[in-house]
Parts: structure tokens; sequence; C-alpha cells
């Protein structure tokens, strides 16, 4: 199973931090609220910064 680095995990966890201090802006620069908002921002984040975070899980496309 894929892993988290030590530091994409910090930077996820600041900017949850930066959400419960009301701090945490999104890209529109409306105060972000919502924790899964905040955990997407630092994954964005982490991933920007080149630390080790998973690759996405494929969407599973409905065949009729």
């Amino acid at each position: 199973m894929a892993k988290y680095s030590e530091k994409a995990q910090a930077t996820v966890a600041r900017a949850v931090r930066k959400m419960k201090k009301g701090t945490l802006k999104s890209g529109s620069g409306d105060v972000v609220k919502d924790p899964k908002q905040a955990i997407a921002i630092g994954i964005s984040e982490a991933v920007k910064k080149g630390y080790k975070v998973p690759k996405k899980k494929a969407k599973k496309s409905a065949t009729t």
C-alpha cells in the first residue's frame, strides 16, 4: 500500500490547522470551512512541492 511521506503529512496537517484557525483560503479567495477541502488543498500543495503522494484512484466507469 502506498504511503504519504512525512513532509506530505506535515503539509496536510498545516492546511487543516489553518482551516481550523480560519485563515485557510481557497483559490477563489473564500475561507475554507470544509475539512475535506482543507485536506485536498494540503495534498495539492504537497504534490506541487514534489513530496511522495499516492496516485489518484481511477474512477470506475459504468458499462452498459
